[in-house]
């Protein structure tokens, strides 16, 4: 019905499969895989981030190319 196309609510839907696109490593020898289909919220890539920087000692180089959300664009203050 044409009157109800305008502004519908859509349903948040799921996600399923796997992913195709965007799944091969662009930096370094290295990545984290999700083993499953779910959302990451920027604690979770903040927390990965430092478990690995733990991990690994020496100076070791962890290039991370999302950043979370709450963080200034460029080099901020």
């Amino acid at each position: 019905n044409p009157k109800r196309t305008r502004f519908r609510k859509q349903h948040r839907g799921r996600m399923k499969g796997i992913s195709y696109r965007g799944n091969r490593i662009c930096f370094g020898r290295y990545a984290l895989q999700a083993l499953e289909p779910a959302w990451i919220t920027s604690r979770q890539i903040e927390a990965g981030r430092r478990a690995m920087t733990r991990n690994a000692r020496r100076g070791g180089k962890i290039s991370v190319t999302v950043r979370p959300t709450e963080t200034r664009m460029g080099s901020g203050k």
